[in-house]
């Protein structure tokens, strides 16, 4: 049976920190650094492309958090008028505006008492940003159509996949960028994570198959060898959006080369070093951490076939899933 597709932390709301797994540097480092700004109630910005899993990291930060009882709300700043922006941000009266029929919250209203979560911040108006930097600032802002000063207790989380500093380069405010940046974490490419690739292949696939009705086992050697070796410009959704399609084009229980769409025009990334990943820092050097990177490791070897891995680990394919629903528990979109 393939493993539950919400095992994985990529594909969970309730997912904390302690839920993802990694053997690669630059993804232990962030995630450190990660569970050090949740145990604040500072703002934090997380800089990483496209696909990345920005959100998925938020959402584990607020439910590593003392907020993780209060709400989680999201807001996606890009490609929005001003006008707009202000009755998504912080709500309208009634009556505003043509349509406003009543009174509406908005989202840092909404968010009261938890985190708000504002993605592609670095689209925002000059305007908007203004408006931003007071909220996030005092707490305090104002419904569309409104004189009243309202308060909402929320902490900022915000993201983006451009390069923004407190240089005073480019469009972004510096005042706004000191004060949404009280930490900044950088999320890694998947490019960055070669070590974590086959678990995450696995995992995806598995989810897939259960979606779609099938019993996808694995990848056949070419298929793993050109998936390992593929830059992931798209990221954790490319990944996403790469399996899904090659388990619906499949027709037996093995995917194939055949059946990957990838782009053409990405340099690929390193192979995966046939010596053991890096271990993790002292404190989280578990028995668990080393049986991850030993399934990790066999699972590259036999080309991602989940049957395979179990034959070579001496384990029944019932228990390699539950070992990979485990390992398995933040990582995605």
């Amino acid at each position: 049976m393939a493993p539950n597709p919400r095992a994985s932390a990529y594909d969970r709301t309730d997912a904390t920190l302690d839920d993802f797994y990694t053997s690669d540097p630059p993804m232990q480092a962030c995630l450190e650094r990660a569970r050090v700004a949740a145990q604040t109630d500072l703002p934090i910005l997380i800089l990483g492309e496209s696909g990345a899993g920005k959100t998925i990291l938020a959402r584990a930060i607020h439910n590593s958090s003392h907020r993780g009882r209060g709400p989680f709300v999201s807001f996606n700043a890009a490609a929005l008028s001003d006008t707009l922006l202000d009755s998504q941000l912080f709500g309208h009266e009634r009556g505003a505006f043509t349509g406003a029929h009543q009174r509406v919250k908005g989202k840092f209203e909404l968010a009261h008492q938890g985190t708000l979560f504002l993605d592609e911040i670095a689209d925002l108006s000059a305007a908007a940003q203004s408006k931003i930097l007071r909220a996030v600032e005092y707490g305090e802002f104002e419904r569309l159509g409104s004189d009243t000063l309202q308060r909402a207790d929320v902490r900022v989380i915000s993201a983006t996949h451009l390069a923004i500093n407190g240089a005073g380069e480019g469009r972004f405010r510096q005042d706004l960028f000191f004060r949404i940046s009280g930490f900044s974490l950088t999320l890694p490419s998947l490019r960055d994570r070669p070590n974590d690739l086959p678990v995450l292949l696995a995992a995806e696939i598995a989810r897939a198959s259960e979606r779609q009705g099938k019993a996808i086992v694995g990848l056949d050697r070419a298929a793993a060898t050109r998936l390992l070796a593929y830059g992931w410009p798209g990221n954790l959704r490319e990944l996403s959006t790469v399996v899904h399609a090659a388990v619906a084009l499949t027709t037996g229980e093995v995917i194939g080369e055949e059946q990957l769409i990838l782009g053409t025009n990405h340099a690929p990334v390193a192979k995966v070093s046939a010596s053991p990943p890096p271990p993790p820092s002292p404190r989280r050097r578990t028995l668990r951490d080393a049986m991850a990177q030993h399934i990790m490791h066999v699972l590259e070897d036999v080309g991602g076939n989940k049957r395979k891995a179990a034959r070579e680990l001496g384990v029944s394919r019932a228990t390699l899933d539950r070992k990979l629903r485990e390992i398995s528990r933040l990582a995605s979109r």
